[in-house]
C-alpha cells in the first residue's frame, strides 16, 4: 500500500508480527481498487479452459497475477521463501491468516487482568 508519495512505509511492509494491522490495511487498499473479491475467495479461477482464446480466464489470470506481484512487495522479504505465491492470491491470504493471525481472546484476558491488578502504591486505581 504506497503512501501520498507513491512508497511503502515499514507499517505496510508485513513482517510475521504485525498480521492484524496489516491484512486490514491491505484490505482496505485493495477494496478501494475493487479487487478485494480475489483476497477474500469470491473472485474464484473461471471453469473451463485456460488457454488464451478463453477470455475470462485470462482476465482472471492478469489480475490475480498483477494482486500477487504486488501482494509481494507488502510482504517482508524473510517471508517470501516460505509463501507459495503460485496459489491463487486467496489461497496465499488464507495460508497467512492460519499462520500469522492470533486470536485476540488470550490478549484480551491478559490486558483485563493486568487492568485489574493496577495500583497507585499500595491503594487500587479505582
Amino acid at each position: 500500500m504506497p503512501g501520498d508519495d507513491g512508497k511503502l512505509n515499514e507499517k505496510t511492509i508485513f513482517n510475521g508480527d504485525n498480521y492484524d494491522l496489516w491484512a486490514d490495511a491491505i484490505k482496505n487498499w485493495i477494496d478501494a481498487k475493487n479487487k478485494l473479491g480475489f483476497i477474500i475467495g469470491e473472485v474464484k479461477n473461471p471453469e473451463g479452459e485456460d488457454g488464451a482464446d478463453n477470455l475470462e480466464f485470462v482476465a482472471w489470470r492478469q489480475c490475480n497475477a498483477m494482486l500477487t506481484a504486488w501482494s509481494r512487495n507488502v510482504i517482508g522479504p524473510k517471508l517470501h521463501p516460505s509463501i507459495t505465491f503460485s496459489l491463487p492470491l486467496a489461497k496465499v491470504w488464507e495460508e497467512l491468516k492460519s499462520r500469522f493471525s492470533a486470536g485476540n481472546a488470550l490478549r484480551v484476558h491478559q490486558l483485563k487482568r493486568e487492568l485489574n491488578d493496577c495500583k497507585q502504591g499500595r491503594q487500587s486505581v479505582v
